[in-house]
């Protein structure tokens, strides 16, 4: 018995005890618990940053610093790490969209970002930044809160290796002076979410698994 009791205070201590505290419909208070919670486990690696994914998503598409994954409920995840704006040490000017459905200002462990969800054809559009990394997703109520709590997950362990950037940004300084996007900054409309739910619902966007070599996960 005491040997039992030992081995889950291990676990315990190794996965932290956040899980059991995680709230069915409060988003607000995972997402405290979760980004407030440091987590220094990854289980991906690609040049320049890594970060850790839960088990149940898988990848779908990985190109430059995007990616495409899927969890085991068939929900999409769009994740663009901004590398650059990282390097540049971009300020989050991210206000409050009062007529969203939800909109918050994020601010944990010296990282910073928001979480911005707008109701579009009876599904949720979702908008998580945080680390100067960004995860898009379009779903039923009935998954918001798993789906949130997973990107929570991914973007509290995103790390960038400043030594790989600095050789990545120095070789291609004259492309990253034309690069304008501000990934803190969101003026989206209605007829912009529309565009973007298309997007992720054209024959553009089916599965393009990469070799497994390429794309495995690492064991924790």
């Amino acid at each position: 018995m005491k040997k039992i009791i030992v081995l889950l205070s291990v676990v315990l201590l190794a996965t932290g005890c956040s899980i059991s505290r995680l709230d069915n419909t409060d988003i607000s208070k995972n997402v405290e618990i979760l980004l407030s919670d440091q987590s220094e486990v990854y289980n991906v690696n690609f040049d320049g940053y890594k970060y850790y994914v839960p088990r149940g998503i898988k990848f779908l598409n990985k190109e430059e610093y995007n990616a495409i994954l899927q969890d085991r409920f068939h929900n999409k995840y769009y994740l663009y790490v901004d590398v650059i704006g990282y390097y540049h040490e971009q300020e989050n000017t991210y206000t409050r969209n009062k007529d969203a459905y939800y909109s918050e200002k994020l601010n944990y462990q010296k990282k910073t970002g928001y979480l911005e969800i707008n109701e579009v054809d009876n599904k949720y559009f979702i908008e998580f930044v945080f680390n100067y990394a960004k995860l898009e997703a379009y779903v039923s109520l009935d998954d918001l809160t798993q789906v949130i709590n997973n990107m929570c997950y991914i973007l509290r362990t995103v790390e960038f290796n400043d030594k790989v950037l600095e050789s990545l940004v120095g070789d291609n300084v004259l492309n990253y002076k034309e690069e304008n996007f501000n990934l803190f900054d969101t003026t989206s409309s209605e007829e912009d979410f529309l565009d973007v739910v298309d997007k992720y619902e054209d024959d553009g966007y089916k599965e393009d698994v990469r070799d497994e070599d390429e794309l495995e996960l690492e064991e924790e």
